[in-house]
């Protein structure tokens, strides 16, 4: 059977609790958890006058692994460990031949390798020993649809609820980008009326700068619901606010939405549960949408509508279209979808 790999909550966990390991070898295309946790060790591993002559910051670029592994063999100064700490360690020169530093690494000494944007192949013999005595972490990007159970889940940690539609806002403004996101879900913390604990639409649409009446969630609710006027009113509005509201943004969310509900027409049991089971989603609330969905718009119609966003995709990029405007094509692409 497999070695199932740590999750970010199953490093820190350890690290709360002050079992560390000789080496944490961090990759992958997300860096927010590789932040975290990096973020972590640096702060909590060592007290503040211990940090003065045993924590040591190289980057990548700068230093070969002879550098890293004679730091790592050092012992530390009046202190229980010594921290190292090596960003960019995708560019590090010869970044193999750390595999006989790891067959006897110093139990006193904590290197963290960050290696962002990227993976080390776990093939060679240096990801077996990292895994023999350490910490090997890929850090993965989340899905849209992984996005609302991450952003309740972080506000949970500290003490803070949401509602799902300003949840919905959030994802689909920011996006992937768990660093921005966090950032953004930091700033609405801020600005929370005293002894209010709860973030609402309007709340968003204060302090990020997104309509709560007029987004793409509200476009994707009318076309649900086809409520026409509804559809045309938010378009219009899009059309007088391109720059926070691209076409492409709209239509990765549409063909999105369309491209599961044709999955859940599969779904064994059609109910919320059962859809969000099958559609992999977090809650089931978010099933709610599809369902609704389903009872205006069958399969077949469904096939035409996920051709008709791709084919309004081409011509938004100018492939075909030479004269219609963004607000146009959208305009055009609802229409067909409603009709």
């Amino acid at each position: 059977m497999a070695k199932q790999e740590p999750t970010c909550d199953d490093i820190l966990k350890e690290l709360h609790a002050k079992h560390y390991r000789p080496v944490y070898y961090l990759m992958g295309e997300e860096s927010y958890y590789i932040d975290l946790i990096t973020d972590y060790i640096a702060a909590n591993v060592l007290n503040e006058m211990e940090k003065e002559f045993n924590l040591t910051v190289v980057y990548g670029a700068d230093v070969d692994v002879a550098t890293i592994i004679n730091a790592a063999k050092r012992y530390p100064m009046m202190s229980e460990h010594q921290v190292v700490i090596v960003k960019e360690a995708q560019a590090v020169r010869g970044m193999e031949e750390l595999t006989y530093y790891l067959q006897k690494p110093l139990a006193s000494t904590i290197l963290v390798l960050c290696h962002k944007h990227g993976t080390l192949d776990r093939r060679k013999k240096l990801a077996a020993e990292i895994g023999k005595v350490g910490i090997l972490f890929e850090s993965k990007k989340l899905k849209e649809s992984q996005l609302p159970a991450f952003i309740s889940s972080y506000l949970k940690r500290k003490a803070i609820d949401i509602e799902p539609k300003a949840t919905a806002m959030m994802a689909e403004f920011v996006g992937t980008d768990l660093s921005r996101l966090t950032g953004e879900l930091d700033k609405l913390i801020i600005t929370l009326p005293k002894n209010q604990t709860r973030i609402t639409p309007e709340q968003v649409e204060r302090n990020i700068g997104i309509s709560k009446d007029y987004n793409n969630f509200e476009l994707r609710s009318a076309i649900v619901e086809k409520d026409v006027l509804k559809a045309n009113r938010i378009i219009k509005y899009f059309e007088e606010n391109p720059k926070t509201n691209p076409i492409q943004m709209t239509l990765s969310l549409l063909f999105g939405f369309f491209s599961n509900l044709m999955l859940a027409y599969y779904a064994p049991e059609k109910s919320e549960q059962g859809v969000a089971s099958f559609l992999g989603l977090k809650t089931p609330w978010q099933a709610r949408e599809y369902l609704s969905a389903m009872r205006r718009y069958n399969g077949v119609k469904t096939m035409q509508i996920i051709g008709e966003i791709r084919y309004a995709d081409a011509r938004s990029k100018g492939v075909g279209n030479s004269s219609l405007s963004d607000g146009d094509l959208l305009r055009e692409l609802v229409f067909k979808i409603l009709h």
